[in-house]
């Protein structure tokens, strides 16, 4: 698709021109600026742009969406124009990160943490939806599995298993990996530490209880200082801390230790000491902090479901404007490995659909041709786990399609908080989310994802057609 050099010429005039860019790049969909001050954007003329499919500030950012396949064609156009150089990614972010607050910034650098595992994540939790058919009972046959049933497939099952699992059991190694090149160290030193974390030789941390309970519990012994013995499975906190510490060794021996001698020293030194302190200090203390906020966590929404699901469900669009949605994939991935299953994603999930419903009913409402087809395109999208055309596109810009999705995922998560709802892992967060779910919860969450159906469109409908114009 070629593109108008006068609608480029137009987001440039519309963001302020190229005296207002401190810095511009672009991911998939979304133009990105650093702007100087964004209160020169004129939204207006920018939402009257055809290539234009919304726009939205977050983190720093003033983020245009454009489309995929389209926009690293406007942002080339952009930058000839301009006569701009174009920031790389990570500088984009740096520059936007000056602008940040404390509390932003640590929310973002969660969120640069745990944004590029998601293709990994994503992906087991889809294959192990795609097990949870094959061995759910119920199914397809009243009280048993399809595997119990038919024998030959339950050693293709295993495969689809062992591969779903593989991203959880190695979960520590993905966020060293990740942590560590986020905070300025090495990855390939932060793969190693998080691999070390769940070494075999150490007591595996999903028997530890048991472990307690037998009084089994294996220690080293430091010179009369008992340590256990134990790995960190599925734990978030002693990996993100470890991983910190790592990166921090790692810069100071860097900076201090001459070139010559920088490759036999400062790797070996880095994991030497941020291990004996991962195992004797940060592994004890987080993993304890880790379980003592799991059990709240779970105590505050099986003693306050129907407000734990009504604020949740509610404001999650909330959150995925403001960016702090990031923050709870950690929380997802330590209720998976503590409880076996999370209830927060479920409402991810309907939340999502809810926005898609309430995007389709802006087509049987608007009379502009141009918001029409934004609005279909945009609800199949978020219908499979893409919000942000459907949200930022549409219904924030018209704000009583995103009231009226709000208040249908709000609904549909009481109902999956109420009846317990649990994903066994991370998947997509739309109408294919059901495979995430563990099969004898199926039933709840098809309801709740008929009411995230229903209602927002229902409200949105009505609402629009009382309106003059649109």
């Amino acid at each position: 698709m070629e593109i108008n050099k006068r609608e480029v010429e137009q987001i440039l005039q519309a963001v302020g021109g190229r005296d207002n860019i401190a810095a511009v790049s672009h991911c998939v969909t979304r133009l990105r600026f650093v702007l100087k001050d964004e209160g020169q954007v004129d939204k207006t003329l920018l939402e009257s742009i055809g290539i234009v499919k919304g726009s939205f500030s977050s983190n720093g950012e003033f983020q245009v969406v454009i489309g995929q396949g389209l926009v690293n064609k406007v942002y080339d156009a952009l930058l000839n124009i301009a006569d701009i150089t174009g920031a790389t990614r990570q500088e984009t972010k740096e520059a936007a990160v000056k602008k940040l607050n404390p509390f932003q910034r640590a929310v973002k650098t969660l969120g640069d943490i745990f944004i590029p595992l998601l293709p990994a994540i994503v992906t087991a939790g889809l294959l192990m939806g795609i097990n949870n058919v094959l061995t759910g009972k119920g199914i397809f046959y009243p009280d048993a599995s399809l595997v119990d049933v038919h024998q030959q497939w339950k050693d293709f099952a295993g495969i689809i298993n062992l591969i779903a699992n593989t991203a959880f059991v190695f979960l520590p190694g993905l966020i060293g990996w990740s942590a560590v090149k986020r905070f300025g160290g090495s990855e390939l030193l932060g793969i190693v530490l998080g691999l070390m974390l769940i070494h075999p030789d150490l007591l595996n941390a999903w028997g530890y209880a048991q472990a307690v309970a037998d009084g089994t519990v294996p220690y080293w012994n430091l010179f009369g200082w008992e340590i256990a013995k134990i790995g960190y499975q599925g734990q978030v906190l002693p990996v993100l801390i470890s991983s910190y510490v790592l990166a921090k060794v790692e810069t100071f021996l860097t900076k201090r230790i001459p070139d010559m001698f920088r490759l036999l020293l400062v790797a070996p030194i880095s994991l030497l000491v941020t291990g004996f302190l991962s195992f004797t200090v940060i592994g004890p203390l987080t993993f304890g902090v880790a379980n003592w906020l799991t059990s709240g966590f779970v105590s505050l929404f099986d003693a306050f479901s129907i407000l734990g699901g009504l604020l949740y469900g509610g404001c999650y669009a909330l959150l995925v404007v403001t960016g702090m949605h990031h923050t709870f994939l950690a929380v997802d991935l330590q209720l998976i490995a503590s409880t076996g299953g999370t209830f927060l994603w479920p409402m991810l999930a309907l939340s999502n659909i809810s926005q898609g419903s309430a995007a389709l009913a802006m087509m049987f409402v608007s009379r502009e041709e141009k918001l029409r087809g934004m609005s279909l395109t945009s609800a199949v999208s978020a219908f499979l786990g893409i919000t942000e055309p459907a949200m930022f596109g549409v219904n924030i810009r018209y704000r009583y399609p995103f009231v009226s999705a709000m208040i249908g995922s709000a609904i549909g998560a009481v109902i999956l908080t109420l009846s317990k709802v649990k994903a066994a892992s991370i998947g997509v967060g739309g109408l294919p989310g059901f495979l995430s779910i563990f099969p004898e919860h199926w039933g709840a969450f098809f309801l709740g994802m008929a009411v995230a159906l229903v209602v927002p469109f229902t409200l949105t409908f009505l609402v629009g057609k009382t309106r003059k114009t649109q």
